[in-house]
């Protein structure tokens, strides 16, 4: 079951839902292996597809890693906050992606990553959604 809509097919390459998991099979022919696509073409493409993915999932999380294997501690945090807040949520792991890693930082004026978005607009980083979180300011955002 897909937990996020995406506006076109072709947009879908870029984003994971935080529960889809795949199986790696080492014995098979390189045409049936997964297949990584970092085919952005420049900033433009970049800012368009960050608009596109901030606006068709309610709460999307840019990233190191993916929710089931985040690649730096602050990624790690902000993902088990939204665990713990027990919301679906939508990412994109920005170190598959070189042009959309720097194209979120200017998307956002914000320069670290993980970056939060909820509802079409830019949340925060770490510290930010972590002392939302401490005060229930997230859990109110969540859930409106």
């Amino acid at each position: 079951m897909n937990r996020f809509v995406l506006s076109s097919v072709r947009d879908s390459r870029f984003v994971r839902p935080h529960n889809v998991f795949r199986l790696l099979s080492t014995g098979s022919h390189d045409d049936f292996g997964p297949q990584k696509k970092n085919n952005v073409d420049g900033a433009e493409q970049a800012l368009a597809l960050i608009e596109s993915h901030v606006k068709s999932n309610r709460i999307m999380l840019y990233m190191k890693g993916n929710p089931s294997m985040p690649m730096c501690g602050f990624s790690a945090r902000v993902v088990g906050i939204l665990q713990t807040e027990g919301v679906d949520f939508s990412s994109v792991n920005v170190l598959d992606y070189p042009d959309i890693r720097e194209g979120v930082k200017k998307f956002s004026d914000w320069p670290t990553i993980p970056q939060l978005y909820v509802d079409g607009e830019f949340i925060g980083g770490c510290d930010i959604v972590t002392s939302m979180h401490e005060s229930g300011e997230l859990s109110e955002l969540l859930k409106a």
